[in-house]
């Protein structure tokens, strides 16, 4: 979790305590459980956002591990694929100068 997110969670918190607390003590019956419960809320709320964007944060990386590991293989793939139609071409190109050869014999 970086520090910004911290910091992010942090002010929430307050300013949700501070609103809650205006809230309550200016317009009802000063009870403190309703102040703690909205500044609870706002606190399980600010780390519902922050476990979903450290869970994001670890679907991109393994996305991008997949996508290296993708890259990996397509090379590996189209070497072995060069190297097929480079050997199939050579083969070739030595069958059409034995044909080429007797024909002139």
């Amino acid at each position: 979790m970086e520090a910004r997110d911290i910091i992010f969670s942090v002010v929430m918190v307050f300013s949700a305590f501070v609103l809650v607390y205006k809230l309550v003590y200016n317009y009802s019956a000063r009870d403190p459980v309703i102040v703690m419960s909205a500044v609870i809320l706002i606190g399980m709320l600010a780390i519902l956002f922050l476990s979903a964007g450290e869970r994001l944060r670890r679907i991109e990386e393994e996305i991008k591990e997949k996508e290296l590991s993708l890259r990996l293989s397509m090379q590996s793939v189209e070497e072995e694929v060069r190297e097929k139609v480079d050997t199939a071409t050579r083969r070739l190109n030595e069958i059409r100068e034995e044909i080429v050869k007797r024909g002139y014999r």
